[in-house]
C-alpha cells in the first residue's frame, strides 16, 4: 500500500485485509480451530491455551505518561511494535482492548490505532464487532432485572432494602442524563419505585469480571459472587442469592472468548474486553494475553491511560491474579504531551519549546520512577508528531538516559513496521537481558488503608490520604464482610497524577480524598472513587459524531 497522508479511516479502507484464516496460520492454527465471523474474524476457542507455552513466552506492556485529552498513542505504538517485532524475525501477536462506543462518538474516537499502525477491519472493531459489549451489557441488566423482580415479588423475596442496592445498570454510550434517574413509576404493576442510575458498559462488573476470569468455572463463581446490597436485617446479598450466576453465563458464553482480528501488515491480533483505567481495572482479558502467549514468543499489550492508572491496576492486580509476568514495559511519551505539562496551552500543543519540553519531562520522570518500583526498567517509545524537533526529540533521550533508560523514536503511525524496528530491536535487548524481575508493589492481605496510601504515596506522589466519613464506615463494612483482602482499583481522573485534574506535570505536597467506596467482589477488587470521578461520561460540545457520515453504498467517513 503507497504511504500517503490519508485519514485513519481511508488507510483502514485502502488496505489489503487477508481472510482470517491467513492470520491464524500465522499462530499455527487451522480452519477448524476458529469460530467464523464472517471472512475477517473469528473467535478463539479456550481450549487452545497452553500453560506450558505461556511460561516460555514473552510478554510486553505498553503504557505512558499522562496523557492529553486525545491520548498519546498506546494503542498506535503496540500495533506499530508488533508489526515491528514481526519484521526482525520475531512471531508476536498484538493483545488489546475492544473499544467503547462512548469514546467512539465522543471525543475519543476509537481505539484501533491510526496511521499505518491499525487493526482491521476498524470499522467493525470501532462498532458492534463480535457482539461482547452488547453481551455484558445484557448480562448487567439481566441483573438489574432479577434485583427489582425481586423486590416486587410476594413469594421470592429477599427483603432486599433498596435504599441498599448498589448495582446499576449500563449502556455503551456517553449519556449523562442517565447517571441518576428514578425507576418503578407508573404504579404498583411497574414495580418498586426507587433511585437508580446508569454507568458505561465498560464501567460494568461484569465486563471486569469477564476480564479477570480464567475459565468459564470462574467465570460464573465471580458473577454469583457480585455483591447487590443489603437486606433490611443488613445482611449482604450477592448474585448468587438470585440465583442469576448461570443466565447471566449463558449471556457470556461467546463473548469469553477471545476475537482474532490482523494488523495492516497481516500479523495477528487478539482484541477481547474493553474497561477503562479510570473507573475499572484498563485491561484486556486474561484469558486474551494467556491466548496470545500460548500462540506466539512475544504478545505486546497495553494498559489504559497513564501508568499511574492502567499499568498500576495491570501490575499490581491483573499480574498478581493470574500469574502473569512481564518481561519488558514500553512506557509510550510525546513532544506535545511533555509541552503540555511544562505549560502549553492546547493551542500551542504543536508549537515547539524545548523549555517546556524539559519542564514537562517532570511527569515522564515519576512515571519512570513508577515502572522502576516494579523491578522493571522500561523503555520509553517517543511517539513521533510532525511537529516534534529534533532538539526537543534529544534532551528526551539524554534526560532519559540520566534514569538508566532508553528512549526510542516510535513512527508507527507514519511508517507501520517499518518505522518501529528500532523500539523492536531496544525491547527485544531488555527481554533478552533478563534484567527485569517483576514484583507487586503491596501486599493484598495488607489493610485497606495501607494499600491505598502505597498507591497514593509512591504512584502518585501524595503527601496525605484522605478518607471521607462514609468511606470509613463504608471500610469497617467491608472488614466485617471479609473484602479487605482484595487488591485496590482507584477510580481517579486520568489527566493528572493527583485526584486534580489541573495539576499538570508532577504535583508535590498534595492530599487525596477518598469520596466513597464501590466493591466488584465478583471481579475481586475494591474501587475508591477519588475527587469526582463519574463512571458514566458525558458528551463534549461538539461530539465526534457530527463529523460522521455514512453513503448509499455504507461507506463511512469521520469514523477514526
Amino acid at each position: 500500500m503507497e504511504k500517503k497522508h490519508l485519514s485513519d479511516i481511508e488507510i483502514a479502507q485502502a488496505a489489503t485485509i487477508r481472510h482470517i484464516n491467513q492470520i491464524a496460520a500465522k499462530l499455527n492454527l487451522n480452519e477448524e480451530d476458529l469460530e467464523h465471523y464472517g471472512k475477517y474474524k473469528a473467535k478463539l476457542p479456550l481450549s487452545l491455551i497452553d500453560q506450558d507455552k505461556i511460561e516460555k513466552s514473552n510478554l510486553i506492556l505498553v503504557t505512558a505518561m499522562t496523557p492529553t485529552p486525545a491520548g498519546e498513542g498506546k494503542t498506535t505504538t503496540s500495533i506499530g511494535l508488533t508489526e515491528g517485532l514481526n519484521k526482525i524475525g520475531k512471531k508476536t501477536a498484538a493483545v488489546l482492548r475492544e473499544p467503547s462506543l462512548g469514546p467512539v462518538f465522543g471525543i475519543k474516537g476509537g481505539a484501533a490505532g491510526g496511521g499505518y499502525s491499525q487493526v482491521i477491519p476498524m470499522e467493525d472493531i470501532n462498532l458492534h464487532f463480535t457482539g461482547d459489549f452488547a453481551a455484558v451489557e445484557k448480562a448487567n441488566n439481566l441483573l438489574s432485572a432479577l434485583i427489582d423482580n425481586n423486590i416486587q415479588s410476594r413469594t421470592h423475596n429477599l427483603n432486599i432494602d433498596p435504599r441498599t442496592i448498589a448495582w446499576k445498570r449500563v449502556m455503551d454510550m456517553n449519556d449523562r442524563a442517565l447517571r441518576q434517574i428514578t425507576i418503578g413509576l407508573g404504579g404498583t404493576t411497574n414495580g418498586v419505585p426507587r433511585e437508580d442510575g446508569f454507568n458505561i458498559t465498560p464501567a460494568s462488573e461484569v465486563m471486569a469480571i469477564l476480564c479477570m476470569a480464567e475459565n468459564f468455572s470462574d467465570l460464573k463463581k465471580r458473577l454469583g459472587n457480585i455483591f447487590i446490597g443489603y437486606t433490611y436485617d443488613k445482611e449482604p446479598v450477592f448474585a448468587k442469592d438470585l440465583k442469576a450466576e448461570n443466565a447471566m453465563a449463558i449471556l457470556l458464553k461467546d463473548a469469553i472468548k477471545p476475537n482474532l482480528v490482523q494488523t495492516l501488515e497481516g500479523n495477528p491480533a487478539i482484541i477481547h474486553g474493553g474497561p477503562f483505567a479510570n473507573i475499572a481495572q484498563g485491561t484486556n482479558t486474561v484469558i486474551a494475553t494467556k491466548m496470545g502467549l500460548s500462540l506466539a514468543d512475544y504478545v505486546v499489550t497495553e494498559a489504559g491511560f497513564g501508568a499511574d492508572l492502567g499499568a498500576e491496576k495491570f501490575l499490581n492486580i491483573k499480574c498478581v491474579s493470574s500469574g502473569l509476568k512481564p518481561k519488558a514495559v514500553v512506557l509510550v511519551a510525546t513532544i506535545r504531551a511533555l509541552r503540555h505539562h511544562g505549560g502549553a496551552k492546547s493551542e500551542e500543543y504543536n508549537t515547539a519549546s524545548a523549555e517546556r519540553v524539559e519542564k514537562g519531562f517532570a511527569n515522564l520522570s515519576k512515571h519512570i520512577e513508577n515502572i522502576q518500583k516494579f523491578g522493571i526498567t522500561p523503555v520509553v517509545a517517543i511517539n513521533a508528531f510532525p511537529s516534534d524537533t529534533e532538539e526537543e526529540v534529544n534532551l528526551v533521550k539524554e534526560k532519559c538516559k540520566a534514569y538508566g533508560v532508553d528512549a526510542v523514536v516510535a513512527k508507527g503511525w507514519a511508517d507501520g513496521g517499518d518505522g518501529m524496528t528500532d523500539l523492536a530491536e531496544a525491547v527485544v535487548s531488555v527481554v533478552e537481558s533478563h534484567q527485569n524481575h517483576f514484583k507487586p508493589l503491596y501486599d493484598w492481605n495488607s489493610s485497606i488503608r495501607e494499600k491505598i496510601e502505597t498507591i497514593a504515596r509512591e504512584i502518585y506522589g501524595a503527601d496525605v490520604v484522605d478518607f471521607s466519613k462514609k468511606a470509613k464506615l463504608q471500610m469497617m463494612r467491608m472488614e466485617k464482610l471479609g473484602f479487605d483482602k482484595l487488591p485496590i482499583c482507584m477510580a481517579k481522573t486520568q489527566k493528572s497524577l493527583s485526584d486534580n485534574e489541573f495539576k499538570y506535570g508532577r504535583p508535590e505536597g498534595f492530599d487525596i480524598s477518598v469520596r466513597e467506596f464501590e466493591y466488584a467482589t465478583g471481579a475481586g477488587f475494591i474501587i475508591p472513587i477519588l475527587g469526582q470521578m463519574m463512571r458514566m461520561p458525558g458528551l463534549p460540545a461538539v461530539p465526534a459524531s457530527e463529523g460522521m457520515n455514512i453513503d448509499d453504498n455504507g461507506v463511512i467517513s469521520g469514523l477514526s
